[in-house]
């Protein structure tokens, strides 16, 4: 058994197999968890080169265990991957998806340097094999085949295999590469190409275990894999902080005692962040770093990056910056701990941290570090308003379900694009940078869009409960504000409809017309309320009357009062849900504002065509005309021609196809994307006229 560190050039550059034995799993790693986290390390690492072309910026990629195989070939060489199959297969998608875009980019040099890491040469190859370097033996062998030997640009939906996660992983890295290389016509795009090839190729760091045909490959796969509890980031860094500590003369048990505060059980406690779980120590290190480098660092990354950051960029001493690591691990545990109180009225920071608990994300905690952080003497005006933008910007995106995979992103980008801003000047600068993102994944919804949802949608079943009661909680707090009430206590306190959920026996209508009219805003938020404690079913389910007494006993929740003080002398009905959904709404707008004039608009100019546009739509449209000729333009088919039909399908040689990549396929028997393959009379290709029409007034763009 021999051990070596390896760049991806440097593992894969031979001619040689890579096999994925049959008895492994197949590829399951997923965009959350793995995909992202992984692009981020990367385009991090490409960034710092392109910004410090002198620095060699390096990303740890984990190990691989590799067996020589007995019987090779007498050209290649060949190796069973015993453990790294899952970061391996990634690692040769992502090389292919960004090579494919390279050459269709005229990127000839680059992409040649990545399809040299996916495919070996022909040269080397026997007639009939496949090039690729990585082939595996179970079930993802024929997606990857497919995926990774498709024409580009890739047709995705063209592919026999396009449920596979191999082939999602590709889509993936091809679609936010590609946002992230833009225009291939501007200078930038070639300065991301070159360094984002340069990443792929030794940007990238293995440690590969490399074992004889002889050795007990299983022996060595349970010890890395079954035995022994993994280390954790703070662990990692708890090692690194004392060995520097010693380096610099430190008295480390004096450190350890008095300076390192994670060995409690508050900072030890397994936290769930998604659907993982991580010790609260390693969470907070990760969103400490995040605050200090103002880089989104997955939590993959948290120990490399801290290593990095320490040695290269921060110019401190360990022995100075433990102590300010200390100071804000302790502030940072002060805000937990009182977020879990139940009573007593919370500041901007501990409500921030509450909020974030009950509505279970994590990506503001960041921004709130760096707001405290030793040094900075922010007003506790200011700290209350910048704080307020930030969660109006986040918990409009939660009303109205939009993804929050990029939120961590731009509140680092907040972070580094404000940190030699004075501190008076935070508040609008943050402000400002909130108003200008102006994409689906992250911009900051107006006040037309949050009401429009609100108003007609089932605010009780759109919601988790915790997060509807977060926001129930903060109209009220608002509510109580205007008569300098203390908050609310944060106790769960039910959530009550006021119309019952089973209202048929004791609130009867007139018609079908009015039950439907009823039943539709049973679950509205105009409809809900908080109470101390729940009501009996008989009680709450019963006559009006009788529900609006018990609900006279608990008038200390000032919705819940206004609501009786609204209802003396008649009923509780539609018109007054209705009215009241717009109030609570106001109030909601007011807890969570935006400046004066914004309204959200979307401008998405780097999305793809969308996959919804077929041929007949370019006919309705007059873009395209029954009986067009389409001719091929792939060198191997030039003057080949297909006929368009009236009903937008492509009749070729007799035969008729219903989208342009069917068309392709039956020519070149292999997976083509139709809308670059085939071009209209006039030159054009169909992805310009697709996008001639995308881009048409009359089809939802901009004039």
């Amino acid at each position: 058994m021999e051990t070596f560190k390896r760049t991806p050039m440097q593992l894969f550059n031979l001619p040689q197999h890579f096999i994925i034995p049959l008895f492994q799993r197949p590829y399951v790693w997923q965009e959350a968890e793995q995909w992202e986290p992984l692009w981020n390390d990367i385009r991090r690492v490409a960034e710092i080169r392109i910004a410090e072309p002198h620095r060699e910026a390096t990303h740890f990629f984990g190990a691989v265990v590799l067996q020589a195989q007995e019987v090779q070939s007498r050209r290649l060489i060949a190796w069973n991957v015993i453990d790294g199959q899952q970061r391996l297969t990634t690692l040769q998608i992502m090389a292919d998806a960004v090579c494919a875009l390279l050459e269709n980019a005229d990127e000839v040099r680059l992409a040649g340097q990545l399809d040299d890491l996916t495919h070996n040469s022909e040269r080397y190859v026997e007639e009939g094999t496949s090039r690729l370097k990585l082939q595996h033996l179970n079930k993802d062998g024929l997606p990857f085949s497919e995926v990774m030997t498709a024409e580009p640009p890739v047709d995705y939906t063209a592919l026999r295999n396009q449920d596979s996660q191999i082939v999602a992983a590709h889509r993936y890295f091809t679609t936010v590469i590609e946002r992230w290389l833009g225009d291939p016509e501007t200078r930038g795009f070639q300065d991301r190409a070159e360094e984002l090839t340069s990443v792929l190729l030794d940007g990238l760091q293995f440690v590969s275990i490399e074992l004889d045909a002889s050795e007990n490959s299983q022996e060595i796969f349970e010890t890395l894999n079954a035995r022994g509890t993994p280390l954790t980031a703070a662990d990692l860094i708890r090692n690194f902080v004392f060995q520097r500590l010693d380096h610099e003369g430190a008295d480390t048990k004096r450190a350890y005692h008095e300076d390192w505060p994670f060995e409690s059980k508050f900072w030890m406690k397994q936290v769930s962040v998604g659907r993982n779980f991580v010790s609260r120590s390693s969470l907070f290190l990760n969103q400490w770093l995040v605050a200090a480098t103002g880089e989104d660092i997955g939590p993959q990354s948290t120990f490399s990056r801290f290593k990095s950051w320490v040695e290269q960029e921060s110019g401190r001493a360990m022995q100075d910056l433990l102590v300010d690591i200390k100071a804000q691990a302790t502030q940072y545990e002060d805000w937990t701990l009182r977020a879990k109180n139940e009573g007593g009225s919370l500041e901007p920071a501990s409500m921030a941290f509450y909020r974030m608990d009950a509505s279970g994300v994590e990506a503001l905690k960041p921004l709130v570090i760096w707001l405290h952080a030793p040094g900075r003497a922010l007003s506790d005006e200011d700290l209350r308003r910048i704080i307020q933008a930030a969660e109006s910007w986040m918990y409009r995106r939660q009303i109205l379900r939009l993804s929050n995979s990029d939120l961590g992103r731009i509140v680092a980008d907040i972070i580094a694009a404000n940190e030699d801003a004075p501190d008076g000047d935070l508040h609008d600068r943050i402000i400002g940078h909130l108003t200008r993102l102006n994409v689906t994944s992250t911009y900051w919804p107006g006040n037309d869009e949050v009401r429009n949802v609100l108003s007609t949608e089932s605010a009780y079943t759109r919601f988790p409960r915790r997060r509807l009661r977060m926001f129930l909680e903060a109209a009220e707090d608002r509510l109580r504000q205007e008569t300098k009430q203390p908050q609310i206590e944060r106790k769960n306190y039910p959530i009550e409809h006021i119309l019952p959920r089973s209202w048929q026996e004791n609130w009867p209508v007139n018609s079908p017309e009015d039950e439907e009219e009823r039943q539709a805003r049973v679950h509205r938020l105009g409809n809900l309320t908080l109470l101390t404690q729940s009501l009996n079913s008989k009680v709450s389910n019963g006559p009006w009357l009788a529900k609006r007494a018990a609900l006279l006993d608990h008038n200390t929740i000032s919705m819940t009062g206004r609501v009786v003080s609204r209802t003396e002398g008649h009923g509780w009905d539609e018109e007054l849900i209705d009215q009241r959904t717009e109030e609570l709404i106001d109030v909601l707008l007011t807890v969570w504002p935006v400046p004066e004039g914004h309204t959200g608009q979307v401008v998405d100019p780097q999305t793809k065509a969308g996959d919804w546009i077929e041929l007949k739509h370019l006919i309705e449209a007059g873009n395209l005309k029954p009986g067009e000729v389409l001719t091929a333009t792939h060198r191997d088919f030039q003057g080949k021609s297909a006929t368009l039909t009236a009903d937008g399908a492509i009749e070729l040689d007799g035969k008729k196809y219903g989208t342009p990549s069917a068309a392709g396929y039956a020519l070149r028997k292999k997976a083509t994307n139709g809308w670059y393959f085939w071009a209209v009379s006039d030159g054009r290709r169909l992805r310009d006229v697709r996008a001639e029409f995308q881009n048409s007034p009359r089809n939802g763009a901009e004039a």
